[in-house]
């Protein structure tokens, strides 16, 4: 398991867009995916499951990835929460 912390660079927040491109990237990994913010843990495979964490900008989230290339995995999709995924 793969444990590591990013700043969300999305200029207007985890809103639907930068939602739906993380959600597709997490679950194309083949990797158990979680996203957590604040007290709060969400699969980060589900779109719905990420809006209700109500990350905004500059917000700390952790991200926990299990499975056979987790350091990988979490490296890459840690470099994607830092983007501006609304340019994605």
């Amino acid at each position: 398991m793969a444990q590591r912390t990013a700043v969300f660079g999305s200029p207007s927040g985890l809103h639907s867009r930068p939602a739906a491109t993380f959600a597709r990237a997490a679950a194309a990994s083949k990797h158990t995916v979680t996203l957590a913010a604040g007290d709060t843990s969400v699969d980060a495979r589900s779109i719905l499951a990420l809006l209700q964490l109500g990350v905004k900008t500059g917000d700390e989230v952790a991200l926990e990835v299990d499975g056979p290339e987790a350091d990988r995995v979490a490296d890459e999709l840690r470099a994607l929460l830092e983007r501006d995924l609304d340019a994605a």
